[in-house]
């Protein structure tokens, strides 16, 4: 499934190479946390979401077909608070 995630994600964004996808097992279920350069996270969550619900719904029935339970967390990565402070 993260090779799915992989082709689709580089498909739509503009900076393919700053996309990483980390498999981390929770609670039974393969969460794929997907980080992004912060200009194409808007690409990926689309108009009212609708991208990235299109994305998951493909994941959890391709996951489904192998037997498997997955979806998909976006990481924001937020610059360190004090790191610019006087």
């Amino acid at each position: 499934m993260q090779a799915f995630l992989d082709y689709v994600v580089k498909g739509l964004v503009e900076r393919a190479d700053a996309v990483t996808i980390t498999p981390v097992e929770r609670d039974g279920m393969t969460v794929l946390q997907l980080r992004l350069h912060p200009t194409d996270i808007g690409k990926i969550i689309g108009r009212k979401g609708a991208t990235i619900h299109a994305i998951r719904s493909l994941l959890q029935v391709g996951g489904a077909k192998k037997g498997l339970r997955c979806t998909i967390e976006i990481v924001e990565e937020r610059p360190e608070e004090g790191s610019d402070s006087p």
